[in-house]
């Protein structure tokens, strides 16, 4: 039997207590649009072929409701980090607009093996990176 192994990331998740926030900065200030939204328990919004989902951990840590969706419990807390994916044009532009929409640029740096990254807070304080690909080899 041949070695299996994933292949992609389908769904990235990060966590918020207050989803209206997190549902603005990330539709008005990154432009992503909402693609499904349950009050006070998520907001999850599409990329291309992949989900981000924003997640209120005092909702998802409780057992399921609805038996035809028996997702387990799951929940974190403190800062998580997502990194997308941009060329250095596309992330001159991400700096400009986040600047322009007072989001506080955190780091701004080019790697050692190549590439640029810049780091960033959505409101509850998650680090968010706009980077290069080659800073992981795949350029």
């Amino acid at each position: 039997m041949p070695t299996m192994r994933p292949q992609r990331v389908l769904e990235t998740v990060l966590y918020a207590s207050d989803l209206e926030a997190a549902e603005a900065f990330y539709s008005k200030v990154l432009g992503l649009e909402p693609y499904h939204r349950a009050d006070g328990r998520q907001v999850f919004f599409r990329l291309d072929e992949q989900m981000l989902l924003i997640f209120n951990a005092d909702e998802t840590e409780k057992p399921p409701r609805d038996p035809r969706l028996p997702v387990p419990p799951h929940g974190a807390r403190g800062a998580g980090h997502v990194c997308f994916r941009a060329d250095g044009e596309e992330i001159s532009a991400w700096r400009q607009r986040l600047e322009a929409h007072g989001v506080e640029i955190e780091a701004d740096f080019r790697w050692p093996s190549g590439g640029r990254s810049i780091y960033f807070r959505d409101p509850a304080g998650n680090s968010l990176e706009f980077a290069e690909a080659r800073i992981w080899g795949l350029e």
